[in-house]
């Protein structure tokens, strides 16, 4: 059973990972457009892992005795200056979502609610990986500046990154 606190945390976060998913699928566009494709393949599969944290979020509300809010969507950011601004904008999409996981682990601790706190773990870790994905990733963008021929080649490795993430998908 939910607490109406955390069913009602539970539904902002169901609002947070469908803003991430849309965020990323108008991000994926962008790339996509100005010929980065590696990192349009990223983010249509940052995309579709926000909108399957929604839908995870959402049944296991609606599981738990609650009902999950279908929210409305903010419209997305669809136009940035360069690659730097778009991976710093995944970064602080990332840190927004794991400060809101952080907040509704809290709130389950202070309520005893130990079924919910163990199914946030997941999220907990989930939010580790992504945070330093998005950290090495500007990092490495750093280092190239302004250098069109590192931007070329970054882009073809981030398309090495999105193909070992299909692999690992379909091993697990």
């Amino acid at each position: 059973m939910l607490s109406e606190t955390i069913e009602k945390a539970l539904n902002t976060q169901i609002h947070l990972e469908a803003n991430a998913s849309m965020k990323y699928l108008a991000m994926a566009t962008w790339a996509e457009v100005i010929g980065y494709n590696g990192v349009a393949g990223f983010f249509y599969n940052q995309s579709e892992e926000e909108r399957v944290h929604m839908l995870k979020l959402v049944k296991f509300v609606n599981e738990r005795g609650g009902k999950a809010s279908i929210p409305s969507l903010d419209a997305p950011k669809d136009t940035f200056k360069d690659l730097h601004e778009l991976f710093t904008v995944f970064l602080e999409s990332e840190e927004q979502v794991t400060e809101s996981i952080n907040h509704l682990v809290f709130q389950t601790l202070e309520e005893k609610n130990y079924t919910v706190h163990n199914f946030l773990q997941w999220y907990v870790a989930e939010q580790a990986e992504e945070e330093s994905l998005a950290r090495t990733i500007l990092d490495k963008l750093k280092i190239i500046g302004n250098d069109k021929s590192g931007t070329y080649l970054f882009d073809k490795d981030i398309e090495g990154i999105v193909a070992q993430t299909e692999i690992n998908a379909k091993n697990e």
